[in-house]
C-alpha cells in the first residue's frame, strides 16, 4: 500500500495560501479611473497592470527581474510511437537553448528576459503509464521540490514553459484524469501527428486511465501516475510563486496541466497565475475554460519552450509601465 506521506507539505501549503495584496490592486484601478482617458479604454491592460500589483505587493507595479523557467522531460511511453519526433529531441532541443539558437532566446532578447533551462534527468525517461507510475511518490514529490527552487535566484515575474517529446499525449492523460472523459476528448495533433497517430494517442491515454483506475480520484497521485517531470516541476514553481507571491504567466498545454492538478486540490491556488497564449490543442482550450483561464494572447503559438509566455511577459511589462507612467502624470 502507498503512503501520502511525500506530499504532505504540499498538501499543507495548499491549504495555507497567501492572498493577494488588495489595497495595491484598487490603487492601480483607482489610477486609471483617475487618469485621462475614457473610463476602461485601456482594456486588458488595466487587468493586467492590477493583477500585477495584487501580487507583487507594489502600485504601481514595476517588473525588473522577469524569468522564464523552461524544464525538459522524457516520457517512457513514447515507445508506443506517439510523436512524429524521436526522443532525442528533447536533449537537442535543451542544447539548442543553450546554444542561444531556440525561439525562446530570441523572444527574451527581444524582452529582457532571464532564461533558465533545467534538465530533469533526460536520461532516465519516466516509467510508461500504460503499465505502471510515470513517478513513485517520493520521486515526485522530491521533482515538485526542484521545481519550486527555480525562483531561489529571485524574479518578480515567473514565465513557465516545457520541453518534453510525446508530452501533450502525457498531458491529455493527466487532464482525462482530472475532468474526465477519453483519450479521444484530450488528444490533439501535437508536434504533428497525423490520423493514425492521435489514435494511438488516444488509446495510450485511455490504457493509462484504465491501468491507473481509481487512485486518479487524487489530484497529485494523478499528477505522479499519469504526469512526467516536467510536470511535476512546473506544479512545484507555481506552487512556490504563489507562497512568495509572485505573479506568473503560464505557457501552453503542459503548464496548464500541470496548474489544474493544483488547481483540483484548492481551486484559488491559481490566482497568482495569468494564461500567456493559448496554443492549437483543443485540449488546450477546453482546460483553461474548466480553469477559467482567459488567454493574454492568441497566436497560435504552440511551439513549447515558454514563447507563448515570454511573449505574454512583454505585453505585461508594458502594462506596468503605462500604469506607472500614468501615475506620475496624475501626480
Amino acid at each position: 500500500m502507498t503512503s501520502a506521506l511525500p506530499f504532505d507539505d504540499f498538501r499543507n501549503l495548499l491549504a495555507n495560501l497567501p492572498p493577494a495584496d488588495a489595497d495595491a490592486e484598487n490603487r492601480v484601478r483607482t489610477l486609471f479611473a483617475k487618469a485621462d482617458k475614457p473610463v476602461g479604454s485601456l482594456g486588458l491592460i488595466e487587468d493586467i497592470a492590477a493583477w500585477l500589483a495584487g501580487w507583487s505587493g507594489r502600485a504601481p507595479p514595476a517588473v525588473t527581474r522577469p524569468l522564464v523557467a523552461v524544464f525538459a522531460g522524457n516520457h517512457g511511453v513514447t515507445r508506443h510511437g506517439i510523436s512524429p519526433r524521436p526522443v532525442a529531441a528533447t536533449a537537442n532541443a535543451v542544447e539548442q537553448c543553450a546554444a542561444g539558437g531556440a525561439a525562446i532566446n530570441q523572444v527574451c532578447i527581444a524582452n529582457d528576459l532571464g532564461l533558465k533551462v533545467f534538465d530533469l534527468a533526460l536520461h532516465i525517461p519516466t516509467a510508461d503509464i500504460t503499465e505502471d507510475a510515470a513517478l513513485d511518490e517520493r520521486g515526485c514529490a522530491a521533482t515538485m521540490a526542484f521545481g519550486m527552487e527555480a525562483i531561489a535566484g529571485g524574479t518578480d515575474l515567473l514565465c513557465l514553459g516545457d520541453l518534453g517529446v510525446g508530452n501533450s499525449t502525457v498531458a491529455a492523460a493527466l487532464l482525462a484524469a482530472l475532468f474526465g472523459g477519453e483519450g479521444a476528448d484530450w488528444v490533439g495533433a501535437g508536434s504533428g501527428a497525423d490520423a493514425a497517430m492521435r489514435a494511438r494517442k488516444a488509446e495510450v491515454v485511455d490504457a493509462a486511465l484504465a491501468f491507473h483506475g481509481a487512485h486518479l480520484s487524487d489530484p497529485l497521485e494523478a499528477l505522479r501516475r499519469v504526469g512526467g517531470r516536467e510536470f511535476a516541476a512546473i506544479a512545484g514553481a507555481i506552487l512556490a510563486a504563489r507562497m512568495q507571491k509572485i505573479p506568473v504567466l503560464l505557457d501552453g498545454l503542459v503548464a496548464t496541466a500541470a496548474a489544474a492538478a493544483l488547481h483540483c486540490v484548492n481551486p484559488a491556488v491559481l490566482d497568482h497565475c495569468l494564461l500567456a497564449s493559448i496554443s492549437s490543442e483543443p485540449a488546450h482550450t477546453k482546460a483553461a475554460e474548466r480553469l477559467g483561464l482567459r488567454p493574454v494572447l492568441d497566436l497560435g503559438v504552440s511551439h513549447g519552450e515558454g514563447v507563448g509566455a515570454a511573449l505574454a511577459a512583454g505585453l505585461v511589462k508594458a502594462a506596468a509601465l503605462t500604469s506607472s507612467g500614468m501615475a506620475a502624470a496624475v501626480r
